[in-house]
């Protein structure tokens, strides 16, 4: 009697802690698809998707994860009945063994079992591989995005967007309405963005999740991103990789706005904005954070996290990138983000003062 109670008693043991696993397992994935299920007017994630692309994004994170719950479910459901059915007995009172799993030292091989075991894996493998291949064709950076829906047709062109990346900031360069900003970066809403990358300094990579994947951008080399945000909101939009100590702040915020705020967006820049000349530049380009760059350049008209430019030479961006192209390094005085360079800026600066009040003092 007592021997059969405590079967029994492990044998429920076993089915509780079978359904706890279980439990567990469909509360995480639950979470997953319920996490970001509202959209949110402002995001910080891809999970909390503001465009077309991060809503693919997430969609394959939710099915890769599901799709490894497959294998990954049935051990967390069954190691601990493997553990409260197998694990080692003390005899019952009567000096019998316990009741529990046979015992079968000679056992070595279940085909059923082997199939199980490798079939799954494979065609999990087989399966992802395939949609991997899929997503990444149809979300190449480089591949333009065309306008769906409601707003098909009536869009216009791909705003145009050169993007700098500097220590430690981001230059946004708008050619073809010629103006520039710093710290803040706006696009139409339902129409699509052709972002055009590069550096003047070290290595980097920029991302907005709410809207896209990162991408690396290199000094003398350009890389593309095309993105286009479904609805009004305020995304972050930051560097990925580690530049220094400025690293951390080297954020932005990207607005999305209806057709009418975006326009009202350039107005303001191109009417606030003080000219980006090469002084000007090579002033943001002194390795610095956003808020020492807006001390030195910004108006007070222009919002305290963003600078403001319009832009005389629309070649500029072609400038930054074929610099790095004479065949031979630039002068250490010549590179932004080195002290030396820094130090020809201020000595500049310096220059052109005591000129201006020469100049006055004449006059």
């Amino acid at each position: 009697m007592v021997s059969k109670k405590s079967g029994g008693g492990s044998c429920g043991r076993s089915w509780r802690s079978a359904q706890v696993a279980a439990g567990l397992v469909a509360v995480c994935g639950l979470a997953l698809l319920a996490w970001p299920a509202v959209g949110l007017a402002d995001s910080d994630s891809f999970m909390s998707p503001m465009g077309h692309i991060a809503a693919e994004q997430k969609s394959h994170f939710i099915w890769v994860t599901l799709l490894t719950m497959v294998a990954v479910a049935p051990v967390l459901i069954l190691l601990p009945l493997i553990l409260l059915r197998y694990r080692r007995r003390r005899a019952d009172g009567q000096g019998a063994p316990g009741k529990g799993g046979a015992f079968r030292p000679n056992w070595e091989f279940s085909l059923p079992l082997e199939i199980t075991m490798w079939g799954l894996p494979i065609l999990l493998i087989i399966v992802m591989s395939v949609g991997l291949w899929n997503s990444t064709h149809q979300l190449d950076p480089y591949r333009p995005i065309e306008a769906v829906g409601e707003a098909e047709g009536d869009v216009g062109p791909p705003v145009r967007v050169q993007v700098v990346g500097l220590d430690w900031k981001w230059l946004f360069i708008y050619p073809d309405l010629g103006i520039a900003s710093v710290g803040e970066m706006a696009v139409p809403v339902g129409r699509p963005v052709a972002m055009t990358l590069t550096t003047d300094t070290v290595m980097q990579s920029f991302i907005i999740s709410a809207l896209a994947g990162q991408i690396y951008a290199m000094p003398g080399m350009t890389t593309e991103l095309h993105v286009m945000a479904d609805q009004p909101g305020n995304f972050q939009g930051e560097n990925m990789q580690y530049n220094g100590n400025g690293f951390v702040d080297q954020k932005f915020v990207t607005k999305a706005l209806p057709s009418a705020d975006f326009e009202s967006w350039v107005a303001k820049v191109s009417a606030d904005g003080v000219a980006l000349d090469e002084r000007a530049y090579n002033t943001l380009a002194v390795q610095g954070s956003r808020a020492q760059a807006h001390q030195a350049l910004a108006s007070d008209a222009m919002p305290a996290d963003a600078i403001y430019f319009t832009l005389p030479d629309a070649m500029l961006f072609s400038k930054i990138v074929g610099r790095y192209h004479s065949g031979a390094p630039l002068a250490l005085d010549e590179q932004p983000g080195t002290p030396a360079f820094a130090a020809s800026v201020e000595g500049a600066v310096d220059g052109a003062g005591e000129a201006s009040e020469a100049e006055e003092g004449v006059q």
